[in-house]
């Protein structure tokens, strides 16, 4: 579909540009913020199973057996570590889906989303670091809470630390983005809904973000694990590709896609909660404005 054409379906579906119309850069903030509580929220336990998979050299548990047995033997306990994603996802998808439009313009789709990935990565790099090394069960004894994790980790290695494994955030975050704004534009352009049709807007906006999470998560998760690695060892840190292929020799090449399964059952359904919530917010707040304006004249 020509640039021309995508402009003239826009107002008859619900795609990334009808979703924004109308509203400022604080509503786009506000409802990628809400878009990323809710889905961390919902999907935090696999995102634990993830990174123990991916910290543990050699065979490890399989994801579901993992998973139950952190249920069955710390419960709650399993969102040890939240805070840190819980304050770091409302900026994150805030600037996600906000830098994404505002790139579009100019770098189209797929470079939008890797702009906004890279633009995320040095917002979200202290906050990954944090909720690495209080997710490593090994580290159990040595935070108390991620607040205690911070004030050690400043105290012991020094505040430079927080960004520790920038350029690893930066390749993961990149990749991911660009594949998942790009695959949601192909498929909005492809599946068009008319505005009169919430359900089915609602169903194609899920199905959107499950099929672009799992692509993004199938080609972003050798870098995801070369980021874990780095974040939780207090050593000097090494530069991504470099980790990535001592992994793939020292451990073999399926080594790269540790945790691929828990990632990608929270990244693909994930990524359809996430752009149902951010659609939803966003129709949630014109309606409102629209309300306001109705009842003002």
């Amino acid at each position: 579909m020509s640039h021309d054409k995508a402009q003239k379906a826009a107002p008859q579906a619900h795609g990334a540009h009808g979703a924004h119309a109308g509203l400022t850069i604080s509503e786009r903030l506000f409802a990628g913020a809400v878009a990323g509580v809710v889905e961390c929220l919902i999907m935090y336990p696999l995102d634990v199973v993830k990174t123990l998979q991916q910290l543990k050299v050699g065979k490890g548990a399989g994801t579901f057996t993992l998973l139950f047995d952190l249920i069955k033997r710390e419960k709650f306990g399993i969102y040890r570590g939240i805070i840190a994603p819980l304050l770091m996802e409302a900026p994150k998808r805030a600037i996600k889906f906000a830098a994404s439009e505002t790139y579009k313009p100019y770098l189209g789709p797929t470079g939008a989303g890797l702009g906004a990935g890279i633009t995320e990565a040095f917002v979200v790099v202290p906050f990954e670091l944090v909720k690495i090394r209080m997710q490593a069960r090994e580290n159990v004894g040595r935070y108390a809470n991620s607040m205690d994790a911070v004030v050690k980790i400043a105290q012991q290695e020094g505040p430079l630390t927080f960004y520790k494994g920038l350029e690893s955030t930066l390749w993961r975050n990149g990749v991911w983005n660009a594949a998942y704004f790009g695959t949601i534009h192909r498929i909005k352009e492809a599946i068009p809904v008319a505005q009169d049709k919430p359900a089915l807007t609602s169903a194609r906006d899920f199905a959107a973000g499950v099929v672009a999470g799992t692509l993004a998560t199938t080609l972003n998760t050798p870098f995801d694990v070369a980021k874990s690695r780095i974040q939780n060892t207090a050593d000097k840190a090494g530069w991504t590709v470099p980790t990535v292929a001592k992994i793939a020799s020292t451990e073999g090449a399926a080594a790269l896609y540790k945790g691929y399964l828990p990632k990608v059952l929270r990244l693909g359904p994930g990524g359809g909660i996430m752009l149902a919530a951010f659609e939803f917010t966003a129709n949630w707040i014109r309606k409102r404005k629209a309300n306001k304006n109705q009842a003002a004249h």
